[in-house]
Formats: structure tokens, sequence, C-alpha cells
């Protein structure tokens, strides 16, 4: 059976609210241990190199037997710091609104192999470096958000438009008395998008 479309916030706000319980009730706290670690490094030196990117790349489950995967060993890692750093700095500017530090977050990857289409790694990487600001994008939260009746295009500038919409759902959170971060949006979404 499939289950209606909300039609106003107020019908989002109710799955979203029933899918962020539902997975914290099913994922313990030992699951997000490396994202914590890779933050931690991130807001120590403000870059990150290969071996936290080969971690996240674990923690969000992504596939590294990929062309990319091998043309990003074969990127110096001094390279990867820099670029890293440059999003770093970018996603935390707070002189930027959220999607516009999200925007100048991920153009900071550059060509950088792994970070030049699609948003999920990036999106992990972004999110390690400004966990009380930025979320993770991927499919699932995609088709979260088309189950709550909200549009997210694809193409050039994707990341930054989910940002705007992930920043719109934590405001609609807000306004029913919840402190939710970009994160606490993504796993909801993450949940609402995935197998029922």
């Amino acid at each position: 059976m499939t289950r209606p479309i909300p039609q106003n916030d107020s019908e989002r706000w109710m799955l979203l609210r029933a899918a962020h319980h539902q997975y914290h009730v099913s994922t313990t706290a030992n699951y997000d241990e490396v994202l914590f670690d890779v933050a931690e490094r991130f807001a120590t030196h403000q870059s990150i190199g290969k071996v936290e990117i080969g971690g996240l790349l674990i923690w969000k489950r992504l596939q590294a037997n990929t062309r990319w995967a091998m043309d990003l060993m074969n990127v110096p890692d001094q390279r990867v710091h820099e670029l890293t750093r440059d999003a770093y700095l970018a996603a935390n500017d707070l002189s930027l609104s959220v999607p516009e530090a999200a925007r100048a977050a991920r153009s900071a990857f550059g060509s950088l192999p792994g970070f030049k289409t699609g948003d999920a790694l990036a999106s992990a990487v972004l999110l390690a470096a400004a966990p009380q600001r930025l979320a993770v994008y991927d499919r699932r939260a995609h088709h979260g958000l088309n189950l709550l009746g909200l549009t997210l295009t694809s193409g050039k500038g994707r990341y930054s438009r989910y940002m705007d919409i992930v920043e719109h759902l934590r405001h609609l959170a807000q306004s029913n008395a919840e402190a939710w971060t970009a994160r606490d949006v993504d796993v909801a979404l993450y949940k609402i998008g995935g197998p029922r």
C-alpha cells in the first residue's frame, strides 16, 4: 500500500519526527564513531586526507572498487588536504547562509576524483567538516524528499538546493519545539526514503 504524500508542513513534520525516532531506535551509538572521529580531526587540523576519506567511504557504505577510487589514491595527500581545507573553511564561513556555504564548500573539491559528480561522498565529507551545519545527501534522502512531496532537481548545484530544503525542514522542527541539526533532518529523510 502506498502512503499518501503529505500536503502540508504539519503532515511532513509528523512523518519526519516518526522517521527520526525509528532511525535512532534501529541504529546503535557506535555507528557514527567514524564520522565523529573524522569530524574531530577536521576541527583540529581544518583538513583531512585520504585516510579519513576512506573512513567516511566505509561509514557511508559506498563502493570503492571504481576508477575514481584508484585515481584518488594517485592524488598527493597534500593536495587532498589543500582541497578539504578549502571546503572546511567554506562550510564553516558563518558570513554565508547554509545553502551558500554548501555551494562554496562543494565547489572547493574541484576536480578531486570521487567528487566531480554525485554528492554522496562529498556530502559525507562536508558533514564531517561542519557537523552542526551540513547534512548527508544520498539517493535515499532524495527519495525521502519525494515522498514528502518536496522536489529536488538533479544537476549542478544540487547539494546547495538540498541544503536549502534541509534548512526549511530544520526550521520546521524548530517551530515544533525540536532543536534539530541538519544531520537530524538527513537521518529522518534517509529513513523515509529507505525500504519500508
